[in-house]
């Protein structure tokens, strides 16, 4: 029987399925961002659970048809008490009905854990879920500098030890987007642009014990719509939040000398990323842009982890992961 795994993840905007084979490392990811009204920067969270109810099967039908060995699924954002969105109400339902059927294992894991997982794959750097690491999770609604070990339980234990303080590095740069008039979310578009401007320092954040501000970078970035080139408030954006994601990954290397591996939406800029690699070099990792945003090949992948580590060679065992909530 092929070394297949299932991955679901319905995060808050985008919905994905994955097949990931754990013997060849080959993966195929279906997904696609849910449908945000024209000049909106958000979703209330009944309407992404019913976009993600309606397409998620079709997700699933579009994956490669074949046995699979256990069923993984993102059912919280993150691996801490409290941490919850109905949003992925919609994948949990769907991954226990499959697994059900199927009679193979669910293994159950964060979001977050999914996106490591995702970029150690795509940077071809698994080796690192089995060591110690600094990863950044920067995306829409989450922007944490976290030092990841490999948890009892196989999966990545994360301990966020920097950040931003209040607004989100993806918040901040959607709500550039809208000023543009661009596509939600706006990232890749913003970065799009940004690159048909020269270079420029941005703004630098104050940076203490790794942690940040970047509520006030609103307003700077409003004043730069107001009296630059598109090209170029895109550009301020961008180099700031790089400015502030490097000055907390230099402090936190000076505790930790461990390689930096990055995760999320945010982290496929081609701005960000060339200011990163110029400054750690080798030392930091990146994901390809269709691992870097939502995705359920990390999800796939824990999966198999979690499978490989329980002995679970054609059994059933416990379907609830060490973080589940029942």
């Amino acid at each position: 029987m092929p070394e297949r795994f299932l991955g679901i993840d319905t995060s808050n905007y985008r919905t994905s399925a994955a097949v990931y084979d754990a013997e060849t490392g080959e993966w195929c990811n279906r997904g696609s961002l849910l449908t945000v009204p024209e000049g909106a920067i958000g979703l209330r969270q009944s309407d992404a659970l019913f976009q993600h109810t309606v397409h998620l099967h079709e997700k699933i039908e579009a994956l490669p048809q074949g046995e699979v060995r256990a069923v993984g699924v993102s059912t919280r954002p993150r691996a801490v008490e409290g941490s919850y969105m109905p949003c992925f109400l919609a994948g949990k339902s769907v991954a226990h009905s499959a697994a059900h059927l199927l009679s193979v294992p669910l293994f159950e894991v964060s979001h977050q854990q999914g996106h490591i997982a995702a970029a150690a794959l795509s940077a071809g750097r698994l080796d690192l879920l089995d060591s110690r690491f600094l990863a950044w999770h920067l995306s829409g609604g989450t922007s944490e500098l976290l030092y990841v070990e490999c948890g009892a339980d196989g999966l990545p234990d994360c301990t966020c030890i920097g950040g931003t303080t209040d607004l989100a590095a993806g918040q901040l740069l959607d709500r550039a987007g809208a000023l543009l008039e661009l596509p939600f979310p706006s990232g890749a578009a913003l970065d799009e642009l940004a690159l048909t401007a020269e270079p420029q320092k941005g703004f630098r954040p104050r940076v203490t014990d790794c942690r940040f501000s970047l509520s006030g970078m609103q307003n700077q970035v409003e004043n730069k719509f107001k009296t630059e080139k598109p090209e170029d408030m895109a550009r301020f954006a961008l180099e700031t939040v790089a400015n502030a994601v490097i000055k907390a990954t230099e402090q936190a290397k000076e505790r930790y000398d461990v390689p930096v591996l990055c995760a999320g939406g945010v982290m496929a800029s081609r701005v960000i990323r060339a200011r990163m690699e110029k400054r750690f070099g080798s030392g930091v990792s990146f994901a390809e842009p269709t691992l870097s945003g939502d995705n359920a090949v990390g999800v796939a992948v824990l999966a198999a982890r979690l499978y490989r580590k329980t002995g679970a060679d054609g059994q059933r065992v416990c379907r609830r992961s060490a973080f589940s909530d029942k």
